[in-house]
């Protein structure tokens, strides 16, 4: 199929286009993991621990959900200024 056929298809609404397209291998841009190494204190790390068992999550799920929430907060508090 030519994209122009393709094109039509999504300007006209006609039908989901994606099943012509391999989406097995889509990424975000920049969401590529990168692995960083971090030393924490041991009270941190129980820390941690008691509240990914208090939440369910795992311990770096515990890092990720507060180190994301922190940096939208910085980024909203730069976009203000």
């Amino acid at each position: 199929m030519k994209a122009s056929e393709i094109d039509e298809k999504f300007n006209d609404n006609q039908e989901d286009i994606l099943e012509y397209f391999d989406t097995s291998k889509i990424r975000m841009i920049n969401e590529e993991p990168k692995r960083v190494n971090i030393d924490f204190p041991s009270w941190m790390v129980k820390s941690l621990d008691k509240e990914a068992k208090h939440v369910g999550v795992s311990r770096q799920a515990v890092i990720k959900m507060w180190l994301a929430e922190r940096l939208q907060g910085l980024n909203s508090k730069v976009a203000t200024i």
